[in-house]
């Protein structure tokens, strides 16, 4: 007489179907074969309802394992969500000088021996370091990082607080006036420092904000640029 394993015969006297769902449904035959010997006349009514009870079990084991996959899913999208939340307000409530910069304390020293470029529409700019990399041609988007300021120092808006680069399309009117002439010039892998005059910022100005500082009209600012990809050039190009 063949041994009966223990296992099928606790999934027979009473463990819940979720608990039956972890186990093996190879076990089957094993109950079969126990039940077969140790009642065989009741063995093809049992066998008729063990069949019935396997189908449920392995159908709930399939919409239990949905079920769970899908839980999964759904927690690793809230994780997610949490990261980039975290990651946009990187520097989000801290103090002033504590915000992330492109141009740190030894940065502005040397800045000051830096010279300084006028072109032809009033803006300035000095250059924190020279990319080595191809220039955006008109109509092409960028990839770039920045930190706005008031003359004053104070930042109004910045893509290192928001912890990820901005995106747009350099020459087309999507930015100031001042950040598209100022881009266009640089070189992928460049800082540059702009100082944009009134006519080519914020006309209408900027209301001020929880740790923001209000920008007037036509009212000078400076902005730290760094061009970090041009995609669709190559760095050989």
């Amino acid at each position: 007489m063949a041994s009966c394993s223990p296992l099928p015969l606790l999934l027979y006297n009473g463990l819940s179907l979720h608990q039956s769902s972890l186990l093996s449904l190879s076990s089957t035959k094993s109950f079969y074969c126990c039940f077969h010997k140790l009642f065989p006349k009741r063995a093809s009514f049992k066998l008729r309802c063990f069949s019935s009870i396997t189908r449920s079990m392995e159908k709930f084991t399939e919409e239990d394992n949905l079920t769970s996959r899908r839980t999964i899913l759904g927690l690793i999208s809230a994780v997610s969500a949490f990261g980039i939340t975290t990651n946009r307000t990187n520097g989000a409530g801290l103090p002033e000088e504590q915000k992330p910069r492109l141009c740190d304390e030894a940065c502005e020293k040397e800045l000051e021996n830096v010279p300084m470029v006028t072109t032809e529409t009033g803006l300035q700019y000095k250059d924190i370091q020279v990319g080595v990399g191809p220039s955006p041609p008109i109509g092409f988007q960028v990839t770039a990082n920045y930190v706005a300021m008031i003359p004053n120092g104070q930042i109004f808006d910045s893509s290192l607080d928001k912890g990820q680069p901005y995106i747009f399309r350099v020459g087309s009117g999507q930015v100031i006036k001042g950040l598209d002439e100022g881009i266009l010039s640089m070189k992928v892998g460049g800082k540059r420092r702009l100082f944009i005059p009134g006519p080519l910022a914020f006309p209408k100005g900027l209301s001020s904000a929880a740790g923001r500082p209000r920008v007037a009209p036509n009212s000078p600012v400076v902005f730290d640029v760094s061009l970090e990809y041009i995609p669709g050039l190559e760095l050989d190009e």
